[in-house]
């Protein structure tokens, strides 16, 4: 009687919590940096900007990182809407390349792959 008690008050715990996937994950961008050869590029430095004009002049960044040992950099709690994005490490950068994502989903995570020469 004990087991079951305890399950049904797992169940109306469990379910009475009211948390859904969208509430929990933050709306956020992954973006990997490969270079021209497809290689992943680890230390680069990788800034988000919220509109063009911000990107042109290089102010008023939204966030900022450096990619991992992986070539992945991932920024979180952002707003569902297309980013332009600054990409150097060294010589290389993505300027002329792609800097623009697609619009961003709301409450997932959002991927882009950025080259870099």
């Amino acid at each position: 009687m004990k087991k079951s008690a305890f399950f049904i008050l797992f169940i109306f715990l469990l379910s009475g919590t009211g948390f859904t996937a969208s509430e929990v994950i933050p709306t956020s961008l992954k973006i990997n940096i490969r270079n021209s050869l497809g290689n992943s590029e680890a230390g680069v430095s990788v800034t988000l900007y919220g509109n063009k004009e911000d990107f042109k002049k290089e102010e008023n960044p939204v966030q900022q990182g450096l990619t991992n040992e992986k070539g992945m950099v991932t920024f979180k709690n952002l707003e569902a809407k297309v980013y332009f994005v600054a990409a150097e490490k060294g010589d290389m950068s993505n300027f002329g390349l792609g800097v623009q994502t697609n619009m961003l989903e709301a409450k997932k995570v959002n991927k882009v792959t950025i080259i870099i020469e």
